[in-house]
Order: structure tokens, then sequence, then C-alpha cells
């Protein structure tokens, strides 16, 4: 079963001509050589640090999109190299603000189309007490942030390709994980053209749930969306509970070999998956999960 989110890594084997030497014993080190190594690796950091070039941007937009969910987006075209970076869904990149401690990563919303036509990337961001993340949605419209590159292979879509062959996909996200999975319903990937396409999306309750105003767009383009609420309103008569417990009530027969996964979210969700059917008849790790680049 393909799974997008993390690509197996691949290992070259090696030859040896002869048997190899054994082990040199280790040298002991003092407690000031070890702090003075530890110094050194700090220094080594930093210095690695300092070689990410950031781009300065304006803010175009900061919106609220659900309870402690914000609508970021930047304005990035007046860097047409950056803008033209990102060309996969499910890439990320490095955001920074005034006077913040450090950068906070940050999965791009927005699919690689819209950085090509209008020169705008678009976040969903979770606001999280003393972090970047806060800092960052307390700012306004025309305010400056720094962008680091854009990182990562995201979401390979040739993978689940030609849809004939891959006729059922699932996806599972919870919480601010929509946001990459956004990018990757709007960047399209022949949903219409698979028989069974379905987005289970968790959150506590629909006040939590963000992109709502956007399903009818994804259902039109043959992904069911499923939400899941695990402290739902009264009067919700759609899913509870977590989503990884109502996939499993579903019980949709499905063929492994030609059914593609995509994960993102918590890491509880990632790990009960595994346990399932889709987990234990993937051949593929999954990756890990995308709230925690927040």
């Amino acid at each position: 079963m393909p799974l997008l989110l993390s690509p197996p890594s691949t290992t070259c084997p090696h030859a040896f001509l002869s048997p190899p030497a054994p082990p040199m014993p280790l040298p002991r080190l003092s407690p000031l050589h070890i702090r003075r190594r530890l110094a050194s690796l700090a220094v080594a950091a930093a210095v690695r640090q300092d070689t990410i070039v950031w781009t300065p941007a304006l803010l175009s937009e900061v919106e609220p999109a659900a309870a402690s969910l914000f609508h970021i987006s930047v304005d990035v075209s007046d860097s047409s190299e950056l803008a033209g970076s990102h060309n996969r869904p499910g890439q990320y990149l490095q955001l920074r603000v005034p006077d913040a401690p450090k950068p906070s990563f940050l999965a791009i919303a927005s699919p690689p189309s819209l950085a090509a036509s209008t020169g705008r990337f678009e976040f969903l961001v979770k606001s999280v007490e003393g972090t970047t993340a806060e800092a960052l949605c307390a700012l306004k419209r025309g305010d400056v942030v720094e962008l680091s590159p854009v990182m990562g292979k995201g979401f390979d879509i040739a993978r689940i390709d030609p849809p004939k062959d891959y006729p059922t996909v699932f996806i599972f996200a919870t919480g601010s994980g929509i946001s990459p999975i956004r990018s990757l319903i709007e960047s399209g990937f022949s949903a219409d053209k698979r028989s069974d396409v379905r987005l289970y999306y968790g959150v506590r309750n629909l006040q939590r749930m963000a992109y709502q105003d956007r399903f009818k767009t994804w259902e039109s383009s043959g992904v069911k969306i499923v939400p899941v609420l695990s402290q739902p309103d009264d009067g919700w008569t759609g899913e509870t509970g977590y989503v990884q417990a109502a996939f499993s009530r579903a019980k949709k027969a499905f063929t492994p070999m030609s059914t593609g996964a995509v994960l993102c979210g918590q890491k509880q969700m990632t790990e009960d998956l595994r346990a399932t059917r889709i987990g234990g008849l993937c051949r593929l790790k999954f990756g890990a999960a995308c709230d925690e680049l927040r």
C-alpha cells in the first residue's frame, strides 16, 4: 500500500575486500573535555543555523480560521525563486518573526499553483501560548516576516498513479494537520477518477474545524469528507470519537496493494492506525506527525 507521507529510505550495500580491523579502544574523556566538546558542537550548530538564507516578506492576511487557528497569507511575489521552489503539496518551511526566540516550522497549506499564479504562500497556524506561532498570529497585514527556503520532498503523487491501479485513497488528518492535506487536495490527484477517496478529519468540535467553507469544493473534486468530533456539541449526528475509530467502524473493504494512505496529525493517531489493517499490511513506514512541526 503506497503511503505518501514518508517515502522509504534506501541503503547501498558495501563490499569489504578484507575483514574489517578490530575496533580501536575509545579514549576516556574528562568532564572538562566533554563540556568543551558540547560547547563546540553548539557553536557549530549555530553557524549552520546562520547559513540559512532568509527572505523578508509581507503578511497579506492574518484572519481567524477556527478556534485557536489562524489563516496566514504571505506575499512572496518579489521572490520568484522562493515561490517557484514550492512544487509539491506537503512541503514546509521555517518562518521567523521579530523578537521571537526561534523560527517556527510550518506546512504550506496552499497548493503550489497559488504561489505560481499569485505569489502567495498560505498557512494554517495554531496559536500556542509562548511560541513563535502565537507571535505570528498576533501580527497584522503589512508586517514583515522572514521565510527560509522551502523544505521537504512533499507528497509523491506518482506513487498512486495511475488512478485505475490505485482506486482507493484514505486520508487522515487531525487538528492543524489538515494544512498540508488542503494543499494535497487542491493540487489534485485525480480523486474523481478513483472509486473511493475519503478524508477522515478529526477535531474536538466544529468550532475547531478549519476549512469548512471548502468542503463542498473538495467533495466536488472527488474527496468524500468524514468529519469526526471527539467532543461534539448537542445535536451532532456525525462520527464521534477519534478518526482511527471512525475508520474501523466503517469496515469498508479495500485491497491494500491498490490503496494509498496519507496521515497528518497527532502522533497517537498514527500509532493507532499502525495497528489496524492499514498498518499491518502497509509495506512502507508511517511518517512523523505534522503537528510535530509546530
